[in-house]
């Protein structure tokens, strides 16, 4: 039989005008028709009982759904979900629980297939994972033992002004500290946005970052102004590994639903941008529930810090073994005769050296070791070996 268009339905009424020819046998007809014997018997049954309707198609849906998701669960979890665009099955379900703890809400599946169903599923474009195991930063046990902060890129406002979001987020509740819209990334900028967070929250043990500015430079324990101030209050800089932003995940997670809620599109000034990332940080860390933390949402693990931010910051102090120098304004110290560069950014300020061997010095700034001094070269390497300082 050669081969023509046709749609299923003209194939089984031919099929069965053939069969009623009886030119052909059962085995022959469904080999002309290129049918298992099965589909053809299925066909015969169906017009002997309901003639030519029952070669209709008919849908594969049950008749009875006895497990089917009630209209109102339905409705509520597609408002939820036009609350919450971002948001996934499991999140949306714990919102419904909350709001209706009697509904009997369906499996995480099933609420997928809900907003499948509704063209609420934005199809997503494949992404390469890269696996690193990035390098090993200190353990995260408690509220504020290591706070993270980055700029989330830049981006105009629809005046046209540049946008700089800070953003500083507590790394064992995901609580987000601060949410910042800046016109640049100066430390006149940062400074007083991490002032008021210090006061209003206290301080953090560490504060772990990118190696850009206002957190880093190219000095000594890559220190910059702005870091070597939260050492002088007694906040550690983390670093991460140039190019492994990995490193901060959290963080760099929390960025992306940061970017698709609030800057798609962006507001017409800086202040309606502010208006837009406060009221993201608001049901960011008080209604949006976590799966990392057991659903939790941020609010409820987060709890201020016992170390006040003080009115005066204590100068820095060091062990009765440590040799202490002063930094002069060209940012060095005077040993055995010599100067010796340290960095600019500790002038005015006292650092400490231990001697670990002959003629061998762990430099400190406070608590941070800034690198090591040996006297035969005259010059601190800093513990990466790459940046080694000249004599001034």
């Amino acid at each position: 039989m050669p081969w023509s268009q046709t749609s299923p339905m003209d194939q089984r009424t031919q099929f069965i005008a053939d069969f009623l020819r009886e030119s052909l046998s059962i085995t022959e007809l469904c080999q002309l028709y290129d049918v298992s014997r099965k589909t053809g018997y299925k066909w015969i049954e169906r017009y002997v009982r309901h003639g030519p309707v029952g070669l209709e198609e008919r849908s594969r849906r049950p008749r009875h759904s006895p497990n089917a998701t009630a209209d109102e669960i339905v409705a509520g979890i597609l408002e939820a979900r036009r609350r919450h665009p971002s948001w996934g099955g499991k999140k949306l379900l714990t919102l419904l629980h909350k709001g209706h703890p009697r509904w009997e809400l369906p499996a995480r599946s099933t609420v997928c297939d809900i907003l499948s169903r509704h063209g609420m599923v934005p199809k997503q474009r494949a992404r390469r994972r890269i696996g690193h195991p990035g390098k090993p930063t200190s353990a995260i046990l408690a509220p504020n033992d290591v706070w993270s902060a980055d700029y989330k890129g830049q981006f105009r406002t629809g005046n046209g002004i540049y946008c700089y979001p800070l953003t500083v987020a507590d790394g064992f509740s995901r609580y987000l500290l601060g949410c910042q819209g800046l016109d640049s990334t100066a430390v006149a900028q940062a400074k007083p946005v991490f002032t008021r967070l210090f006061k209003e929250y206290g301080l953090p043990r560490r504060i772990r970052t990118d190696n850009g500015v206002p957190f880093a430079t190219n000095t000594l324990a890559r220190l910059s102004s702005l870091s070597a101030w939260w050492v002088r209050l007694g906040v550690l800089p983390e670093f991460i590994e140039p190019g492994k932003p990995q490193q901060n995940g959290r963080h760099e997670r929390m960025h992306r639903t940061l970017k698709a809620e609030t800057t798609r599109p962006a507001a017409g000034s800086l202040a309606a941008q502010q208006r837009k990332f406060n009221a993201f940080r608001e049901e960011f860390n008080h209604e949006r529930p976590h799966e990392a933390l057991d659903m939790q949402t941020p609010a409820a693990l987060y709890r201020p810090s016992t170390r006040e931010m003080p009115d005066k910051i204590p100068p820095l102090e060091y062990p009765d073994r440590f040799e202490v120098r002063y930094v002069s304004a060209n940012g060095g110290i005077r040993w055995r005769r010599d100067w010796i560069n340290v960095s600019i950014v500790c002038v005015g300020e006292y650092v400490g050296l231990e001697e670990i061997d002959d003629g061998v010095w762990n430099v400190y700034f406070g608590p941070l070791k800034l690198g090591r001094l040996n006297e035969r070269h005259m010059k601190i390497e800093d513990e990466y070996g790459r940046l080694n300082r000249v004599k001034v």
